[in-house]
């Protein structure tokens, strides 16, 4: 049976050492950001948001250290900056924990948090978030999970943010390598309920949910391989590696220009332009 109260990839989290840079890097790749967001004094944190439909991307960076951004800080210490965590939709948090529960996962949370967010209109107001995550040791390919449920998504998908001069529309794959995929893939597809499918080229898939983005395993070699005269330069042997977007090709590489490189019928930056993480954009 699957999950219930989850209902695939909400967002992707791109752990950042310099959070004001990573937003200018990202404007200069083509990306509306949103004005810069601060959790509280208990997380330590602030983000950036980069909103597509129905899912985004999060800049997330440490602002004061805490012992709620250790893990954060422990992987940027350990891999750099890159993909940290992946967030699923949540319908119901507080339901979505004790599901995971049964199925011997006790749950971090569920936990309610929220952040300041300028409109365009200049007044402001607040998203609010009730998230819970599987338990931090399980990561599978690296990357810790969790899921978000959004009580205000009027104060996230703003319309003025979804409107990206590289033609970004949603996210279709997040890229994982590891030395044994396969194994990596079916820990994730334990945690969150879902089967497995074998790629052509020995990859591996696990389906988030719904419409939802797909996860991919594979080896540094077979990225290689996937996105050829890609520098993969600054991945770890092991973790998140990139994620691929919908797009308007035109738009993207218009926008991009000599950060983005031809390959596999797309337009990819490499990740040591993309703040370790590569963005490949191939027709939506």
């Amino acid at each position: 049976m699957a999950l219930k109260n989850v209902i695939g990839i909400d967002h992707a989290v791109v752990m950042v050492k310099d959070l004001d840079k990573a937003a200018e890097n990202y404007k200069r790749l083509g990306f509306t950001v949103s004005p810069r967001g601060t959790h509280s004094a208990h997380m330590g944190s602030g983000n950036y948001t980069i909103m597509f439909d129905p899912d985004y991307m999060e800049l997330l960076g440490v602002l004061t250290p805490t012992e709620h951004n250790a893990p954060a800080r422990a992987y940027l210490e350990k891999n750099g900056e890159g993909i940290e965590r992946i967030a699923f939709t949540a319908v119901d948090s507080a339901e979505g924990a004790e599901e995971i529960r049964a199925r011997g996962y006790p749950p971090v949370g569920p936990t309610d948090f929220e952040r300041p967010v300028t409109m365009p209109d200049g007044t402001v107001s607040a998203a609010k978030f009730r998230t819970f995550q599987w338990p931090t040791a399980e990561a599978p390919g690296g990357v810790r999970i969790f899921a978000c449920q959004h009580k205000t998504r009027e104060t996230v998908w703003i319309p003025e943010l979804m409107k990206h001069a590289n033609g970004a529309r949603r996210l279709k794959q997040v890229l994982m390598v590891a030395p044994e995929p396969a194994a990596e893939a079916a820990h994730l597809a334990k945690m969150i309920d879902r089967e497995t499918r074998n790629e052509a080229d020995g990859a591996v898939a696990v389906p988030s949910g719904g419409d939802r983005a797909d996860f991919v395993f594979l080896t540094k070699d077979q990225l290689g391989k996937r996105y050829p005269g890609v520098s993969l330069a600054g991945l770890p042997a092991r973790g998140g590696a990139g994620l691929v977007i919908a797009a308007d090709v035109a738009a993207a590489e218009k926008a991009l220009g000599v950060a983005g490189v031809n390959s596999a019928g797309g337009v990819v930056v490499p990740p040591a332009a993309g703040n370790g993480t590569m963005l490949a954009f191939v027709k939506a």
